[in-house]
């Protein structure tokens, strides 16, 4: 039984109550009481579990809190406010000026300013690899690297990482390493391929349909023996070690991060979020096939295409091998210049035009006039950003409707 199948049983059950309202209730307060002054301490303290104030928690957020981590097989996980939200709650929790990070692969543009831009204000410095630069991301781990980030599909140039591989590598050496998971929940299982977090924007396909913003970080248990975590490296976490065991990540996202820098997921978004979590195995899986579909459709037809799927694609038997069940809901077409590119996005009568990607319609978004326009001429070549690049994001129309609109709007 694949991922796909399998949550179609267990996100319905887990989401749904059996006693009462069937839906997951909204609780919309910012703030709780605590009834005496000896629970608000318990509660303070973490003896006792109840809500403690909506910034740090809330109990619909809770819900989906709970499901994420199900779904991605850790021991806790931290909802926030936006997917961006969630990169900045662990990364800076984690990190104090001096430290390093080593970022691999293509990367969402708001990502890669946070790294190259937002976090050297800070003291904090990142280097930057392609996916298949094995022998310079060892080479370049030091005593000051604190993470290894990496995205679980480039978006936008589509180059699949080896995560084991890179897994591996930062277990070797003792770092932690977070994976973006955001185009391929279900399909890729960061944790059990040996990542310590795994990193959603909800927003996209977990929602599904524009309507939430929201972002989740889901934590692997320390182990009880040996951790890479318990090294000097991390001296920082031990407090939290001993205080929250096998929960030591999340509780420090929650008290070094989110407590701090608020970045706090609320009630409503967090439910409609559930709700997209009921849906999300049906939608992806057809969403999955759809792309295959399209994307060979077009190259067929002479549009340059770039997804794994095609025999062309330097990751295409990584592709077969690793990302059995798909990689999402993007490819790329590049029409060679500005021009072409907005005469094909003016034509098309099907695509939606916007920066998001993972929705229940097809979107297409210009890369270089938008996300990318700011970047100079040698990082948009790194991160594969062409003149003419469209991104594009199918959703669930059929796909030869797809199909015939894009070849319209192409001539």
């Amino acid at each position: 039984m694949n991922n796909f199948e399998e949550y179609c049983t267990k996100f319905v059950q887990s989401v749904g109550n059996k006693e009462g309202s069937v839906s997951p209730v909204i609780t919309n307060s910012a703030s709780f009481s605590y009834g005496t002054p000896e629970i608000a301490e318990a509660i303070f303290e973490g003896s006792v579990k109840k809500p403690l104030y909506s910034r740090m928690g809330n109990p619909t957020t809770a819900k989906l809190e709970s499901t994420m981590a199900e779904m991605d097989g850790g021991v806790a996980a931290v909802a926030t406010s936006s997917g961006m939200g969630a990169i900045t709650m662990t990364c800076m929790s984690l990190l104090a000026s001096g430290d390093e990070i080593i970022s691999i692969g293509g990367l969402f543009g708001g990502t890669y300013a946070l790294f190259s831009e937002t976090l050297t204000r800070f003291g904090v410095k990142t280097h930057f690899f392609d996916v298949d630069d094995f022998t310079k991301i060892q080479d370049a781990i030091n005593e000051s690297t604190k993470i290894i980030f990496l995205e679980s599909v480039g978006n936008p140039n589509m180059r699949l990482p080896d995560i084991k591989r890179i897994a591996q590598i930062a277990n070797d050496a003792g770092v932690i390493l977070i994976v973006d998971n955001t185009i391929t929940p279900l399909c890729i299982s960061p944790l059990k391929l040996g990542a310590d977090i795994s990193i959603y924007s909800t927003t996209k396909i977990i929602s599904g349909n524009s309507s939430a913003l929201g972002g989740c970080a889901v934590f692997r248990a320390v182990n009880e023996e040996d951790d890479k975590l318990k090294s000097t490296r991390y001296d920082f976490l031990a407090k939290f070690i001993k205080g929250a065991g096998k929960m030591a990540l999340f509780a420090n996202a929650k008290k070094r991060a989110l407590r701090d820098f608020g970045m706090s997921a609320n009630a409503n978004a967090s439910y409609q979020t559930i709700l997209g979590l009921e849906t999300l195995p049906l939608r992806l899986s057809r969403i999955s096939k759809s792309v295959e579909t399209v994307a060979l459709a077009l190259e067929k037809n002479g549009l340059n295409i770039n997804h794994p799927c095609l025999k062309s694609h330097p990751h295409h038997e990584r592709y077969l091998n690793n990302f059995k069940d798909g990689c999402g809901t993007l490819f790329s077409i590049d029409m060679g210049s500005k021009q072409r590119a907005f005469d094909f996005l003016n034509n098309t009568k099907l695509a939606t035009l916007t920066a998001n990607i993972g929705d229940s319609r097809t979107l297409a978004l210009h890369m270089a006039s938008t996300i990318y326009r700011d970047f100079d001429e040698e990082t948009r070549k790194f991160l594969g950003i062409t003149d003419g690049l469209i991104r594009i994001s199918i959703g669930l129309e059929n796909p030869q409707d797809i199909i015939d609109d894009f070849m319209q709007a192409s001539k």
